[in-house]
Parts: structure tokens; C-alpha cells; sequence
């Protein structure tokens, strides 16, 4: 299945990445590349990760404390959020709603 990001999660993954590379030289990559794996398997299996809240499903990285929230559309998955599992975990509640208007 198509994996299509809502506009704010690419600056979301970019900004984190930033962060990870900060820390340390080449674990802003290892974050991306997660992140990125992470699309690619729900992408094969959208209907394996549980729902986390309404239409909403999570998918937890194994390395870092991150989730990837993503809602099944019609002819997509939509990711919603790549958000840290411990800071402002109820941020992206509004972009699950604006994906069920687009529908």
C-alpha cells in the first residue's frame, strides 16, 4: 500500500534527526533509516500495528523511544505523526481529524 506523510511529519522527522546527530555523529541517520523502515513495513502490513485511538494505529520503533502514528485511508496510509513517546504524546489528535474530513 501507497505511504503518504502529512505535511508537518517531515519537518517533524528532519528537526529529531538534527537532534540524534547532535548527539552523536551518524545516529541522525540510524533515526531516518528506522523511521523510513518503518514506513516500508507498514506499508506491507497496514493492519498489523493496533489501534492506538480512533482510526488511529502506532507502530513503536525498536532503537529509539518514537512511535509512527498512522491512519488507514482508502487508497493509502497516511502517517500522522513520528512523535516521542514520552513529550506532548496527544499533539497529532488534530491531524487524524483533518484526514477523516479529507474523506
Amino acid at each position: 500500500m501507497r505511504v503518504e506523510l502529512h505535511p508537518l511529519v517531515l519537518e517533524e522527522l528532519k528537526r529529531d534527526a538534527r537532534y540524534y546527530e547532535s548527539c552523536r555523529r551518524g545516529l541522525g541517520r540510524r533515526f531516518s533509516e528506522c523511521v523510513y523502515a518503518a514506513f516500508g513495513e507498514i506499508a506491507e502490513s497496514p493492519s498489523a500495528w493496533p489501534v492506538l485511538e480512533g482510526d488511529a494505529r502506532r507502530y513503536l520503533l525498536r532503537i529509539f523511544p518514537y512511535a509512527v502514528l498512522y491512519s488507514l485511508e482508502q487508497d493509502c496510509v497516511l502517517v500522522v505523526a513520528v512523535m516521542h513517546c514520552r513529550r506532548r504524546p496527544c499533539y497529532w489528535r488534530d491531524r487524524v481529524h483533518e484526514a477523516d474530513e479529507r474523506n
